[in-house]
Parts: structure tokens; sequence; C-alpha cells
């Protein structure tokens, strides 16, 4: 496809404006601290915070607003980085989702949905990549990815006991990827509680149960299954699964 001038000249001037912007905004940053700095010292005798009561309640009142004003752009800086994260997996661009995350987290170290998404692209990352050893490192590309992709999403259920998505995508995680299904099983139980009609979460428990030798559990689930869902195919798929269940176990 051949590219036109006026398109590349365009795109250019695009670039020299978004640097010439940024180059403006940092500069004032900088000044506009450094002056912070400064009048911060001088209200103390010794050249410091100050010390006294009177004149951390001067600073406070004089600066107060200026400090409110940083902490509610560095919000929104966190927030502008979590929806380019969003748009960039959308389109299937994980690897760079990740970037954005990690900036986001940066300026939010606590939101959970961070952490839940930074999971789900780590996970779709570590399919698409070569079983290849990173240089120096002891591990591939793939088992970095699933590594990042387990503790992103414990991260979001510590922060959020009660968030059942990474609950669910955890279990998918042990019981498809990582090959560990007895650690699927509490947090797919957990997620079934908040999502107690969840027909996807009930196949993945059943597997998690059958994987490890339940049986019993898994029947029960996929019994549980067929009366809970109106979906012809998951009804068959769950009746099909319980009779070979049934056939390994009574024979």
């Amino acid at each position: 496809m051949k590219i036109r001038k006026e398109n590349i000249l365009g795109l250019l001037v695009v670039l020299i404006l978004g640097g010439g912007i940024m180059g403006v905004y940092f500069y004032e940053k900088r000044n506009t601290n450094a002056a912070l700095a400064a009048r911060m010292a001088e209200l103390s005798p010794k050249g410091g915070p100050p010390e006294t009561i009177e004149g951390l309640r001067a600073a406070i009142a004089a600066y107060g607003e200026a400090v409110e004003a940083h902490v509610r752009d560095a919000a929104q800086t966190g927030t502008y980085w979590k929806i380019l994260a969003t748009r960039l997996a959308d389109k299937g661009m994980h690897q760079d989702a990740l970037e954005a995350l990690e900036m986001a987290l940066r300026y939010n170290a606590e939101d959970p949905t961070i952490f839940y998404l930074t999971g789900v692209s780590a996970g779709i990352a570590a399919k698409s990549s070569l079983d290849f050893p990173q240089p120096g490192e002891q591990v591939s590309r793939r088992e970095g990815y699933l590594g990042l992709s387990e503790r992103a999403y414990l991260r979001a259920i510590e922060l959020d006991k009660a968030y059942a998505k990474p609950r669910y995508a955890l279990g998918v995680l042990y019981s498809f990827e990582l090959e560990r299904p007895g650690e699927a099983i509490p947090h797919l139980s957990r997620y079934l509680e908040l999502m107690p009609r969840d027909v996807d979460g009930m196949f993945v428990l059943a597997r998690a149960y059958y994987m490890t030798g339940q049986y019993a559990e898994a029947i029960d689930l996929y019994d549980r299954i067929l009366v809970t869902t109106r979906d012809t195919k998951k009804q068959e798929e769950a009746r099909n699964n319980r009779d070979y269940i049934r056939g390994q176990v009574y024979g």
C-alpha cells in the first residue's frame, strides 16, 4: 500500500507537537516542584520543613490545594493508562497492554482490577510466546508470563476477597495451563459461591475434581449443570462427561 507524502508529514507534525507539549509539561512540573521545595524551606528557620505545629499548619494551608491537585492529576493519569491497556488488550496487543498496566500500577498500586487485567494479558501472552529461555534467565518466556499471571490474580484476590473474576481466571490457569488442579478447587468453589449460576465455572471445577480423583464431586457438579442451564450443547457436554466418569468408576 502506497503511503501518501501528506500523511507522513501530518504524522510528523503530530509527533513534534506531542513532544513539545510533554516537554513543556515536565519543564513546568520541575519548576513547580522546585518552587514548592524552596517555599517550604523558607517557612522553617533551619531551612527545612516546619518543625512547629503552627508552621506545619501554615504550610498545609498554603500548599494543601496544590498537593490535592497533584494527587488528582496522578489519579487521572493512572486511569488513562488503565484505559489504554484495556484498548490494547481488546486489539490483541497484550504485551503492549502489560507495559501500560505496569504504568497504571505506579499510580494506583492497590487497584484489584489492574491486577486482574494484568493476569489476563499475561496469560494470553504466555500462549503466544515461543518457549525460549530469556537471556540470563532460567525460565522461558511462557513460564515467566504464566508466573506473572498467577501472581497478578492472587494479588487481585488479596485486595478484594469478593472479586469473582480473578478466582475463575485463576481456576482456569491452574487447571489448564499450570496443571495444578488441586489449587484451582478452592478458588472455583468460592467463585461459585459468588456466581452460583455460572455454568462455565461449574465445568472448570468439575474438571478439577475429576483430575484430582474426586469423581463423586465431579458427577454431582455435572448434574447441577444439567438443571441449571437451558443450553442444549452444554447439557449434552455435561451429560457425556458425567456418564464417562460413571463408566470409569462403576464399570
